[in-house]
């Protein structure tokens, strides 16, 4: 147990200290204003008044110290004794990456996606959200984090990004959404670079050596137009080394091969493909609530909890006592 104002406790106690020797010190009476009265010893010799005067010295040493222990009790509590203690908080979730193909032919999909998502992260309980946009680059527009509300947020302006067209007549209020929903994502070598794309948001997740429930949600046409360092077949199976799942969603245009490539490819972690006519955001978040969840320690915390429930009891019963043993003493 530790006192959260050490100094508090002590400055009053000196203070006590100081007015307990000042009442010491106070001025013996002048014997000369002292009023005699002589034939006493009949009274004092009394057996009845010497019990009476016996109980009455000892009620005044107990209400001496009720007083005193009253006001230590009221400075220790002023003090707010606390117990500290070091914990390593544990909690079963997921992490999910949104990883979006930016290209073009994917806006409508893009928009639909973050619309239906923004609705329902405030649902989700102790997963971690990160979002992650590709075309021939990848930018990570959100770290994992379970800050639902800055989740949101983002999804929100990846939408009005997703709904904005550029012209010579573009407000500076509908290029920023633009530019926050595409900017850095060009640099590269072609288009809709799927595998790069996918194996980049594979590698977003952290401390990929732990055993941890990873899902990624992928929205693509699959439409790779340039030479991808990594194609969407060896991205699934760098998913699969290290344990992601991955969930498709393709455009409703998506040709015959693109579609049997990404089917293929998702499924080989363990996910599944969504066609986007058919698709709602709860068919996915019910097929990752079917999968487990993971122990995640968060980060360690010192904690600090204020114990004052003895030294307040202590300090009711001796209110208490005070009380009563005054009204014996002086009534």
């Amino acid at each position: 147990m530790e006192l959260r104002y050490p100094l508090l406790f002590l400055l009053g106690l000196l203070l006590f200290l100081f007015l307990l020797i000042l009442m010491k010190k106070k001025k013996k009476p002048n014997p000369s204003q002292m009023v005699k009265v002589a034939n006493t010893s009949f009274l004092t010799e009394n057996p009845y008044f010497q019990q009476k005067m016996k109980v009455y010295r000892i009620l005044l040493k107990i209400l001496k110290g009720t007083c005193i222990l009253s006001i230590l009790l009221t400075l220790f509590l002023a003090s707010r004794p606390a117990k500290i203690s070091t914990v390593h908080p544990e909690e079963y979730n997921r992490d999910i990456m949104l990883c979006m193909d930016v290209s073009g032919s994917v806006y409508d999909l893009d928009y639909e996606i973050t619309g239906s998502l923004k609705e329902l992260v405030s649902s989700l309980k102790g997963e971690r959200i990160g979002i992650s946009i590709f075309d021939a680059s990848t930018v990570t527009v959100l770290p994992l984090t379970d800050d639902y509300d800055y989740v949101s947020e983002t999804l929100g302006n990846l939408q009005r990004g997703f709904d904005s067209d550029f012209d010579i007549n573009s407000s500076k209020e509908d290029l920023y959404y633009m530019f926050y929903a595409f900017l850095g994502t060009e640099e590269g070598n072609g288009s809709s670079l799927i595998g790069d794309g996918l194996s980049s948001c594979t590698f977003q997740f952290s401390n990929l050596e732990e055993d941890r429930t990873r899902i990624i949600i992928l929205s693509t046409d699959n439409a790779l137009a340039g030479d991808p360092l990594v194609t969407l077949e060896e991205a699934a199976y760098i998913a699969k080394k290290y344990g992601v799942i991955v969930y498709g969603i393709e455009t409703d245009n998506i040709s015959e091969k693109n579609h049997e490539d990404l089917k293929k490819a998702v499924e080989i972690t363990g996910g599944k493909l969504y066609d986007s006519a058919v698709f709602s955001t709860r068919n996915i978040v019910d097929d990752i609530n079917e999968t487990s969840k993971s122990l995640y320690k968060g980060t360690i915390q010192t904690v600090q909890t204020d114990i004052p429930t003895i030294p307040f009891i202590l300090l009711l019963v001796s209110t208490t006592l005070f009380i009563i043993i005054r009204r014996k003493v002086f009534v």
